[in-house]
């Protein structure tokens, strides 16, 4: 397999990874209902990031130094532990009441999703920079990215509208980047 083919299996993971958030955000918005099959994909929107991750970081990033390769390990290791917290917060918390919930919130499991956002939210800054400092990525597409992470990462603190704002921004961001790896996927790296 080359590598443009490998850029552009990873690009088609982004604009499936940006599908699934819309679909987050429209049950959240109840535009959809909610279902076992809208729980039970929710978390694949992470799931399919972390391909699109990779691959922007063997595109552009890895030529950041350790910086770089720092906040590629940092946003993937976030984006990882997404995957556990959308698992639990779409496929545990609504099948238990609410005093359940809260319990398991004053518990470890709540320092691990407070955790979980918080590295989400850093890791996101410090990788957009990355890819920031070289030639590669549309910059706008990075500041998106960026930008939505914030409500997401938050969002117990934010009103819902915000966190349904932030999963847009994060679903346009993860497109636009996947269309650019897709459209760069056979250019030479730059040096």
């Amino acid at each position: 397999m080359t590598l443009s083919t490998l850029y552009r299996t990873a690009a088609v993971a982004g604009l499936a990874s940006a599908l699934v958030l819309l679909v987050n955000t429209a049950k959240r918005a109840e535009v959809i209902p909610t279902t076992a099959v809208t729980q039970l994909v929710a978390p694949l929107a992470q799931v399919l990031a972390l391909a699109l991750v990779v691959a922007l970081f063997a595109r552009t990033g890895r030529r950041s130094g350790s910086f770089g390769t720092v906040a590629f390990g940092l946003n993937f290791a976030a984006l990882a532990l997404l995957v556990g917290v959308e698992f639990v917060l779409n496929l545990v918390f609504p099948r238990v009441d609410d005093a359940t919930v809260d319990a398991l919130r004053a518990g470890p499991l709540g320092v691990a999703l407070t955790v979980s956002s918080i590295l989400f939210l850093l890791s996101t800054a410090v990788f957009a920079a990355s890819l920031w400092r070289r030639e590669g990525p549309p910059r706008p597409a990075l500041l998106l990215y960026a930008a939505g992470a914030i409500p997401v990462s938050l969002r117990t603190a934010v009103p819902e509208a915000a966190l349904q704002v932030g999963l847009l921004l994060l679903a346009a961001a993860i497109c636009w980047l996947s269309l650019w790896l897709w459209s760069t996927s056979r250019d030479p790296l730059p040096a």
